[in-house]
């Protein structure tokens, strides 16, 4: 049976800064914590303490003995903490405002910034899949798995940060070497310069051959100055050189390149559409240029024929417009010339076609037309 129902003395402790006592009484009279509480301290500090129990707080008007508190059990005597509120502290502004200042943004993850190195030079930089043949870079060094790359391409998705490339002009396969070993789903550096051995992890700078598509490293291309490829002896020149996953200033002048050549190509084909122009318009009257009189006049003969070739195929398409204008006006469907007998023409027709704005009139019957008809 309860000890506390057979009124056996209910004894528990009170553990405290000045240490741990023990209390005594008689279960059969019943008192508060506040009691208990006064009868241990003055009152003026009674008022700055609180019990707990297994870190819970008790309040002062719980009766003893209490369900909840065991014999033997320790009670725990702690000091309230001064403050929340009147106290000139913080008023609930500054705190709402700090929170809404703390949950404003998100904080960034915390990223390895080697994890973060490692994954650029191995996987692919539009899908972050492994990099697995067969690769491509850009000409801004930037690699990618060929296959992601032509599918976006194709549909069209390619992001804002390639936007330079429109097509496989501006690929340049290339050939990754693996290490012997590794395999594709192994983790850490899996390729390597096949002729320094320096790892494809980032801490290397590699370039890519346009002209044969060789990775190599800048170390093996220093040291063994050639103007051909270290690995297939393909000649190159420095232009065809790229530099891989290159920093601000590197892609900045790869940028700057790419932009040249563009230029140039660009003033390569309106120079020679210009040339054909003047080729087409030249006669076979011009005897001091040196050119032949009948091969000329046929060019003339030719545009001109093409001139009136175009002309004919106009009047056609004019023709046969009018014709087909002419041709929907006698076959238009009228519903008013099909109306059965004994039906008014505008009444059965009205089924076929919308009515008119005029036609609507507001009165005191009808005061919600449909919008847009009033």
């Amino acid at each position: 049976m309860d000890p506390i129902s057979q009124n056996h003395p209910f004894q528990f402790f009170i553990r405290s800064q000045t240490g741990t006592q023990t209390i005594t009484f008689d279960p059969s009279k019943s008192v508060t914590l506040r009691y208990l509480k006064s009868s241990i301290l003055s009152e003026s500090h009674s008022l700055s303490f609180y019990f707990t129990l297994n870190g819970k707080p008790l309040s002062d008007s719980t009766p003893l003995p209490n369900p909840r508190i065991a014999p033997l059990s320790t009670l725990v005597l702690l000091p309230r903490i001064p403050g929340g509120g009147g106290d000139g502290g913080a008023t609930g502004a500054e705190s709402r405002d700090c929170y809404l200042n703390m949950y404003a943004e998100k904080k960034p993850d915390k990223v390895d910034p080697n994890e973060q190195r490692l994954s650029k030079w191995l996987n692919c930089a539009l899908s972050n899949e492994p990099l697995k043949e067969p690769c491509v870079i850009d000409k801004l060094g930037n690699i990618f798995n060929k296959e992601a790359l032509v599918e976006a391409l194709l549909v069209k998705k390619l992001p804002k940060e390639f936007g330079h490339i429109k097509g496989l002009k501006d690929m340049v396969n290339i050939k990754l070497s693996m290490i012997p070993g590794k395999e594709l789903d192994a983790d850490g550096a899996r390729f390597q310069c096949p002729i320094s051995g320096f790892e494809f992890n980032g801490k290397y700078k590699f370039f890519a051959l346009r002209t044969c598509g060789h990775v190599l490293s800048a170390k093996a291309l220093k040291e063994v100055k050639s103007s051909s490829c270290l690995v297939c002896h393909e000649d190159f020149a420095g232009s065809d050189m790229f530099l891989i996953n290159g920093n601000d200033e590197e892609v900045a002048a790869l940028r700057e390149r790419m932009e040249e050549e563009k230029a140039k190509i660009k003033d390569k084909k309106a120079a020679k559409k210009v040339k054909n122009n003047v080729e087409v318009g030249v006669n076979g009257k011009d005897e001091d240029a040196g050119l032949d009189s009948s091969r000329g006049t046929k060019r003339v003969l030719d545009v001109k024929n093409v001139k009136d070739l175009k002309e004919k195929q106009g009047n056609e398409k004019l023709e046969n417009a009018i014709n087909g204008a002419s041709n929907g006006a006698v076959k238009r469907f009228r519903a008013a010339d099909m109306a059965p007998p004994n039906a008014t023409k505008e009444v059965y027709a009205s089924i076929f076609t919308s009515s008119k704005k005029s036609d609507f009139k507001e009165t005191f019957t009808c005061r919600s037309l449909p919008l847009g008809r009033n």
